[in-house]
């Protein structure tokens, strides 16, 4: 896609962009089927709109495709802390800052608001791209849990302050 001029929209997500989460989220390539089942659980919750939802969703299109989500929250028993949840961009779009995008934007949504935002992802050596990138948008890592997801697959948990309640 380099070289060619694109147009990226952030927008609500519906119902009917279900369909296209799940493909999003399968073409990555690194989450476990029950993983793929939680973030559809998750999306499925978020566009409800029954009350009590606390998640928030965001989709990013490109060129008017679909091609990247974001879904985030209050931490429970937590003042001011959120976790992202889910992010996930198609390969075919990676690298055109739509993450990036994604993220930023949740961040400026919780300005005011967020005091804490942490991400839990995991140590295995495939997501060693998804470490960097969180890292390199002021994400720090704060612990590590071996063995959490399972043997050898330790979790990493990422922290930004910012700006919020104190």
């Amino acid at each position: 896609m380099s070289g060619t001029a694109v147009s990226l929209h952030l927008r609500q997500l519906t119902l009917a962009d279900r369909g296209r989460i799940e493909e999003i989220t399968r073409a990555v390539g690194l989450f476990r089927e029950d993983e793929i089942a939680v973030a559809l659980e998750v999306f499925d919750e978020a566009v409800s709109g029954r009350p009590g939802n606390t998640y928030s969703l965001l989709g990013a299109e490109l060129d008017g495709r679909l091609a990247g989500w974001i879904c985030w929250g209050p931490t429970p028993c937590t003042l001011g802390t959120y976790d992202l949840y889910w992010m996930a961009v198609d390969p075919g779009f990676q690298g055109t800052g739509i993450g990036t995008a994604l993220l930023v934007e949740m961040e400026r949504r919780l300005a005011g608001s967020a005091r804490l935002i942490i991400i839990e992802t995991t140590g295995r050596p495939d997501y060693a791209g998804t470490r960097a990138f969180y890292q390199a948008r002021g994400y720090c890592p704060a612990a590590t849990i071996p063995d959490f997801y399972a043997p050898g697959d330790d979790q990493v948990v990422f922290v930004k302050k910012v700006s919020g309640k104190r």
